[in-house]
C-alpha cells in the first residue's frame, strides 16, 4: 500500500467527515457525527433494569442483541415527556458499546464543514458542558454538536456494560 492509499476504514471515515445526524430535544436541535450512528429505530418495549443511573431507561432486544437505552432528555437534566409517534431511538456506538439514545425526533443528515463549527462558549466546567463538542452554523440556525466520546462517564459506561453483560 502506498502512502496515498487509504484503508477501507479510512475511506469510510473520509466519506462521513462533516456529516451529522440532527435531532430534536424540545425546541433545540442537536447533532452527532454520523460515524457514531449505527441505525435509527422506532420506540420499542424497554425492559427496565435495577441499579442503573436514572437516565438509563433499561434495555431493548435489537435482533438478538441487548442494547442499553438512555433518555437523552433525562441525561441532560431536562424534564421528562411522554413518548409519541415521532420519538425514536438512535443506536450509537459510544466507546465500542452500542447504546440507544431516545430523542424527541430525528430531523435530517446535514453537511457541516469544519469552518462552520465554533467551539462551545466557555461556561462553568460542569457535567453538562462536557457533552458539547461545538456549535454548528447552518444558514440562520445553530446545531448543538454533541461529543459522543464524552457522553457517558467511564464509570457510567462500565455500569451499563456490566448490566447488559448479564443475560436478559
Amino acid at each position: 500500500m502506498t502512502d496515498n492509499q487509504l484503508t477501507f476504514e479510512e475511506e469510510i471515515m473520509d466519506t462521513q467527515k462533516g456529516k451529522f445526524l440532527c435531532f430534536q430535544l424540545g425546541k433545540e436541535e442537536y447533532a452527532v457525527e454520523i460515524r457514531y450512528v449505527m441505525e435509527i429505530i422506532g420506540m420499542q418495549r424497554i425492559t427496565p433494569l435495577p441499579d442503573l443511573p436514572h437516565f438509563v431507561k433499561g434495555v431493548i432486544n435489537l435482533r438478538g442483541k441487548v442494547i442499553p437505552v438512555v433518555d437523552v432528555r433525562l441525561r441532560f437534566g431536562f424534564q421528562e415527556r411522554a413518548y409519541d409517534e415521532r420519538t425514536c431511538i438512535v443506536v450509537a456506538n459510544i466507546q465500542e458499546t452500542n447504546v440507544g439514545l431516545i430523542v424527541d425526533s430525528v430531523n435530517e443528515v446535514l453537511d457541516i464543514p469544519d469552518n462552520q463549527i465554533d467551539l462551545p462558549p466557555k461556561v462553568k466546567k460542569g457535567k453538562e458542558s462536557r457533552f458539547i463538542q461545538g456549535l454548528g452554523k447552518v444558514e440562520e440556525q445553530v446545531k448543538i454538536i454533541l461529543d459522543m466520546e464524552r457522553f457517558l462517564f467511564d464509570e457510567e459506561l462500565n455500569e451499563i456494560q456490566q448490566s447488559v453483560a448479564v443475560e436478559v
